[in-house]
């Protein structure tokens, strides 16, 4: 690995970590950078595992210390999730990934029309929802949220978000919060399920993992300190960028390459 290959890695980490713990999608940045840097997409989807539960462990590490994580109600919500995950690792090289990113993109894209029209639904939480015990139908949607998780991951953070504020009744601050501590649960699983088909480069993951936990630790903070409102607005400039780059009126690939080679 070259000094260039380990500050690009590092640099886009930063960039993912940032963007994943506030909002999610970020992903779209590290895949693209791995496959750039001559990893089979397989390997980069592995690959990127890595960096995702190193960096969560930062983000769940602050947000506990800022008093704003509920893990009690996390941990029952990421049982569902992180059996759904593993299920969705095991069959990511059967699907069409192109096909689930377009579905993903409509959907966010829905998200967003929603946190613009009723804000309030996003930035206020309802207490009664917070302190009612996790329904059935609640296991059943985040154990197919974990499903995509643990297929792609790229875009899971929207689909948790929507879960915990608008079914449980958190705002964006404390649902980032619980939304991390989920991903840090299965993220290990998952990870395993890639190692075991040698779908993973410890080398590069390790390296992207130290700018995801600095990104981590900055948007914890800035999520806490700026508040909900703040939170939304980053949501809803992630959206635009990747349903922009899904429905390729940018190439967020391409546009990262034609930087690096510069």
């Amino acid at each position: 690995m070259t000094l260039i290959e380990i500050i690009i890695l590092i640099i886009s980490g930063l960039l993912v970590g940032f963007i994943n713990t506030l909002a999610g999608g970020g992903s779209i940045i590290s895949l693209s950078i791995l496959m750039f840097l001559g990893l089979p997409a397989n390997v980069a989807n592995g690959t990127n595992r890595v960096a995702i539960f190193i960096q969560n462990i930062a983000a769940v590490g602050s947000f506990k210390q800022q008093k704003v994580l509920d893990h009690k109600k996390g941990f029952w919500l990421a049982i569902p999730a992180t059996i759904g995950s593993v299920i969705g690792a095991w069959i990511a090289v059967d699907l069409n990934e192109e096909v689930i990113e377009k579905a993903i993109a409509i959907v966010m894209l829905i998200m967003m029309f929603v946190i613009l029209y009723k804000p309030q639904r996003w930035l206020k939480g309802k207490k009664e929802l917070q302190e009612k015990k996790v329904t059935v139908g609640q296991f059943i949607l985040f154990f197919f949220i974990g499903i995509y998780g643990g297929f792609l991951h790229m875009g899971v953070g929207y689909a948790l978000l929507a879960g915990i504020v608008l079914g449980a009744g958190y705002d964006l601050v404390k649902a980032n919060a619980i939304k991390v501590f989920i991903i840090l649960i299965w993220a290990p699983v998952i990870l395993v399920v890639f190692l075991i088909h040698g779908q993973v480069n410890l080398y590069y993951g390790l390296v992207l993992s130290i700018g995801n936990v600095a990104g981590a630790l900055i948007a914890s903070r800035l999520a806490v300190k700026k508040g909900a409102n703040f939170v939304r607005w980053v949501i809803v400039a992630v959206i635009l960028l990747t349903i922009a780059h899904v429905f390729g009126l940018i190439d967020i690939q391409s546009s990262l390459q034609n930087v690096i080679n510069k």
